[in-house]
């Protein structure tokens, strides 16, 4: 098993930056991918970013240019910096980590963290 806590949710107002964490504890070994997703007022949970153990990212339009994702293998940590903030951007953030390149059913998630973006 694989546990996900995430941290460094806020309120921020349009056009600032926050920094999310995932810290991953339990058979950390069997991680390869780890990503962030945001459930929206709609309920549905998207891809925001995700990254590979050997570095390989990706985002969707939405974010390019305006997030990054980053990982330390060696503190099984994944971080999100958010810059130029949207009030779109508004949602709960969700760690997930899974052993395949890309996240899957049946992978691991965190219990999220709350961004609120203000216009």
């Amino acid at each position: 098993q694989v546990q996900l806590v995430e941290s460094g949710g806020g309120s921020v107002q349009a056009g600032g930056s926050l920094t999310l964490s995932c810290v991953a504890s339990g058979n950390t070994f069997r991680i390869n991918a780890m990503a962030w997703y945001r459930q929206g007022p709609g309920g549905q949970r998207d891809l925001v970013a995700s990254i590979t153990r050997a570095g390989s990212t990706n985002y969707p339009d939405s974010v390019k240019g305006r997030f990054t994702v980053s990982r330390n293998n060696a503190k099984n940590t994944v971080y999100l910096q958010m810059n130029t903030l949207k009030p779109d951007d508004t949602g709960v953030y969700y760690c997930a980590a899974g052993p395949l390149p890309i996240i899957g059913p049946g992978d691991y998630w965190g219990k999220g963290t709350l961004v609120t973006v203000s216009s």
